[in-house]
């Protein structure tokens, strides 16, 4: 009974400590921030494209599942993955094969790729949509904030990484919000499950 006893204790002692461990401060002042970086445009993403004095090849093109934009004369072209600058210039590469010395301006008219999750003790779970980037803070804040039951010093964001890991960032919400721990409210990326226990 007691190896048993001990066997569970070991088992469940790590899954406790998970959302105490802490990264440096560095970790966190040195996460990714798409905010310094220009924006990829994603699916479901709405595209603006304008041809200087040529309306008939403007258009207004949703990003489809598949990642691809229509343009007259173009076709079909892959926008998902790319920033506005390289969508524009391959456009232009496209163009110039029928009209001269144009100039193409692309924009991002509506941003409806970004999405993340938040789940646990929080007063309206579920999958978020915003048109900015968001802190942790924001979006906790967007799912109404934590409610009676949270841990809020133990929030974890589940992100998963290029090579498909899932990675665990810790949160102290609670230091977020009495300016111990301002390193901490990072911004969310898209895909991106905040948790709060």
């Amino acid at each position: 009974m007691f190896k048993l006893t001990c066997s569970i204790l070991l088992l469940i002692a790590p899954l406790g400590c998970l959302g105490s461990q802490r990264l440096p401060p560095e970790a966190y002042i040195q996460a990714h921030d798409p905010r310094r970086h220009p924006y990829v445009i994603g699916v479901s993403d709405v595209i603006q494209i304008d041809v200087w004095k040529n309306p008939n090849l403007s258009t207004e093109a949703p990003v489809r599942p598949d990642g691809t934009i229509t343009m007259p004369l173009v076709g079909d072209l892959r926008a998902a993955g790319k920033t506005t600058g390289q969508l524009k210039n391959e456009i232009a590469r496209w163009i110039q094969n029928y009209v001269k010395n144009t100039v193409v301006t692309v924009a991002v008219k509506e941003v409806n790729s970004y999405r993340f999750k938040v789940t646990g003790n929080v007063e309206n779970t579920g999958v978020f949509s915003a048109r900015s980037y968001v802190t942790v803070s924001e979006a906790i804040a967007l799912a109404g904030g934590p409610n009676r039951y949270a841990d809020s010093d133990a929030v974890v964001i589940l992100r998963v990484s290029s090579d498909g890991h899932i990675r665990r960032i810790p949160i102290d919400y609670d230091g977020i919000l009495n300016g111990k721990h301002p390193e901490q409210d990072i911004v969310v990326l898209s895909g991106d499950n905040i948790h709060v226990p």
